[in-house]
């Protein structure tokens, strides 16, 4: 039972809490004060700070809370004893998820309020059809086969040029303060990513990136881009890997690569097994590769991965991403769907020019 000015405080968290995660959010609104007015300062602000500390902070944070929650429980334990502390634990366990919730939304998780990229981009749902999603495999198919040479020639994407290519992307998609991309980070969680079949994630309290180490080189550019693609505001996995995509075919030859990858992926999913004969024929080099990539997902651990997808969904679902996981292969509408000019660059519709 709460009383006295700790227990108001508490109920005016669970309160404004539960209010901010009903409220009607006009996506307008949350486009215009937030994803593209405050948030991209906060961005450029935090993770240029988080760039300089070469751990996770996430890590440090946990340890750091959890450490400090022993201690406090265990205090009251020994005071009051168990029966009697257990009830301020809980409300205190409240409060801090209260806390943490608004934290989230007003650090990142707003971002998911925002306009679709849909609404502001030349995009026609008519366009999402059988015979062109055919064609856009057969196009991600011949760029494997051109690219995997040059792009096995080379150790690694430069994350410097990368970061220049994501940008233009950016400012193709009419941002005019563009994001700071993470320094990607190895993390306590790195032994967790292998097992679920998680390749990166992307902090949302100091916005800074963690990626998987096992994600291969020709992996790795597409990763890092649609985490970074969160960074921007972009916090929709379709849109997170639309813009992986779009920066990635800008880029060197192992990013190109990693971009094509992705493509034939996303479109070979939505293509009718009947239909697939009709795609060119992948080459040695590119059949390989997606069989090192099928066997990687298949080091999975399958209880973990499952339980990590579930937890995935839910947090997405909570966050009023109706798909839920699904939403990551939905960037297919976005590929097929968008008009891109002759450079590759989206065009936007004109109201938001």
């Amino acid at each position: 039972m709460t009383s006295g000015p700790s227990g108001i405080v508490r109920v005016a968290l669970l309160v404004l809490a539960i209010g901010a995660a009903v409220a009607p959010a006009p996506p307008e609104v949350i486009e215009r004060w937030y994803s593209t007015g405050v948030y991209p300062f906060l961005q450029r602000a935090l993770t240029t700070v988080t760039n300089l500390v070469p751990i996770a902070l996430l890590d440090l944070t946990v340890a750091v809370v959890a450490a400090v929650a022993a201690v406090r429980v265990a205090r009251a334990m020994r005071r009051r004893g168990v029966r009697r502390a257990l009830p301020g634990a809980l409300a205190a366990l409240v409060s801090f998820a209260a806390v943490l919730y608004l934290l989230f939304l007003g650090v990142w998780g707003l971002n998911y309020r925002r306009l679709p990229l849909e609404k502001k981009l030349d995009y026609d749902s008519a366009r999402l059809t059988g015979a062109r999603a055919l064609e856009f495999a057969s196009a991600a198919v011949s760029s494997m086969n051109l690219g995997h040479a040059p792009a096995h020639a080379q150790a690694s994407t430069s994350t410097d040029s990368l970061a220049r290519d994501f940008e233009q992307v950016q400012r193709d998609l009419g941002a005019t303060t563009t994001a700071v991309p993470g320094v990607p980070k190895r993390s306590v969680l790195n032994w967790y990513f292998p097992r679920a079949g998680i390749d990166g994630m992307t902090n949302p309290f100091f916005l800074e990136v963690i990626v998987n180490p096992e994600v291969l080189p020709y992996e790795r550019p597409f990763v890092v881009a649609h985490e970074w693609a969160h960074l921007a505001g972009y916090a929709v996995e379709s849109e997170a890997n639309f813009l992986a995509w779009l920066t990635c075919t800008r880029g060197d030859s192992m990013a190109r690569y990693s971009g094509a990858l992705a493509a034939y992926q996303h479109a070979l999913a939505a293509i009718p097994q009947e239909s697939r004969a009709q795609l060119p024929a992948l080459g040695d080099g590119p059949r390989a590769d997606l069989r090192a990539m099928a066997d990687r997902y298949r080091r999975t651990t399958r209880v973990v991965r499952l339980a990590a997808h579930e937890l995935n969904d839910r947090y997405l679902r909570a966050n009023r991403v109706s798909e839920g996981t699904a939403s990551y292969g939905a960037v297919l509408r976005l590929m097929l769907g968008t008009t891109l000019d002759r450079e590759g660059s989206p065009r936007r519709r004109e109201t938001f020019n």
